[in-house]
């Protein structure tokens, strides 16, 4: 009889388990008013953790163990990071690179790095070891205070998750217009969230086919709201132009669309998309954009006469391995003598910039060097080709 009972018990844990994740996974911020003691410990609005991201990371940073990446993680926890490079492979990158910080002397012999809070946005969650960017007071272009910066500075965590089509609620709970998180009191948003739609299974490593967000329109402007506005070129913060005045040329759209690799200008319109260089599609009908956000590789197609360049192009939402938070490295050769460079496979300093080559394929997302020329350039060159 205790066997039996033994059995049920263990039989329920289980059940209750998948239960609990499932709930946390795909109910939680849908707007029901029971999800609230998942974030707070009375009706009052006092977090379970000690500030808003440290908040959020008690569901968002995968648990110690977790070397795959996995759901709705967005962070991989101190313990695995010592082990390796981050584990999560969201769109928007792993907070754990903030952690992340790399040293290498040049062929000159000087001394250069990579500091983890150069590879960023710096949220503050003091319980899972995150602090405050300690160079920029605000951010770049903007007044938005880097001490109070948070997950809900960006994400507003009482809004409603959208469902596949995107309707339903705001792409990934971003703030729209009038928006002003508690931590920033006196700003808010102008913008409203872009009109995006990502597929259910997003967080998976791109090794064989694409994770394709597809983006429809106001990226760039959303991200204004706390950087410098768009092409303000007097404040020399964008070098390159985004949004709606970086409509897609006659000439981008081909090489875009036709670039392969170094040297390879044999691609086609149908099979160009590459999710490290994404592009907004110039549309707001999320039915249609539903339709295009894959990862099963089903839609590759490029870009047209619509699409324009948005920050994300470059840059990755969270963070990345790179300084900047782009999404590949500032170097002469991401790929070298057909491999990536590291310190443990002879590749020049300057190019492995501290990482092994495991950790440079993982901050590629898993994808094979072979899929790139033997010296393969920077991916500014899918849209300009000039080398």
């Amino acid at each position: 009889m205790k066997h039996r009972f033994r059995s049920v018990a263990i039989v329920l844990t289980i059940f209750l388990a998948a239960l609990w994740q499932s709930h946390t996974g795909e109910a939680f911020h849908s707007g029901s008013t029971e999800e609230c003691q998942g974030c707070h410990t009375d009706q009052k609005g006092s977090l379970r953790g000690s500030d808003e991201s440290s908040t959020c990371l008690r569901c968002h940073q995968a648990p110690p163990g977790t070397l795959t990446p996995t759901g709705y993680y967005i962070a991989t926890s101190d313990d695995d990071l010592r082990k390796g490079p981050p584990s999560q492979l969201t769109p928007g990158g792993d907070f754990g690179y903030l952690k992340k910080n790399y040293v290498w002397t040049d062929r000159e012999g000087a001394r250069l790095s990579s500091s983890g809070e150069r590879h960023g946005h710096n949220i503050v969650a003091i319980d899972f070891g995150y602090n405050a960017d300690t160079t920029n007071s605000t951010a770049p272009g903007g007044i938005y205070p880097a001490g109070t910066f948070s997950c809900v500075s960006c994400h507003d965590p009482h809004g409603k998750i959208p469902n596949e089509a995107g309707a339903g609620g705001a792409y990934r709970l971003l703030g729209g217009k009038g928006y002003g998180p508690s931590s920033a009191r006196g700003m808010a948003f102008t913008y409203d969230p872009p009109v995006a739609v990502a597929p259910r299974d997003y967080n998976r490593s791109e090794a064989i086919t694409d994770t394709r967000v597809a983006y429809g329109k106001g990226m760039s402007e959303w991200c204004s709201n706390c950087h410098a506005p768009i092409d303000e070129d007097e404040l020399k913060v964008h070098i390159h132009p985004v949004g709606n005045r970086a409509r897609f040329t006659m000439n981008v759209i081909y090489h875009y669309n036709y670039y392969v690799k170094s040297g390879d200008l044999s691609g086609s319109n149908n099979t160009s998309y590459t999710s490290l260089v994404p592009f907004e599609e110039g549309i707001d009908d999320k039915i249609i954009l539903a339709q295009h956000a894959k990862n099963d590789g089903s839609y590759r197609i490029g870009p047209d006469y619509r699409s324009t360049v948005m920050c994300l192009s470059c840059h990755r939402a969270h963070a990345s391995a790179w300084d900047r938070m782009t999404r590949w490295s500032d170097v002469d050769f991401i790929v070298y003598k057909g491999v990536y460079p590291g310190i443990d496979n002879g590749s020049p300093p300057e190019l492995a910039e501290g990482r092994t080559a495991a950790e440079t394929k993982r901050a590629f997302y898993d994808r094979p060097s072979d899929r790139y020329a033997t010296r393969q350039r920077s991916l500014c060159n899918k849209c300009h080709a000039l080398e």
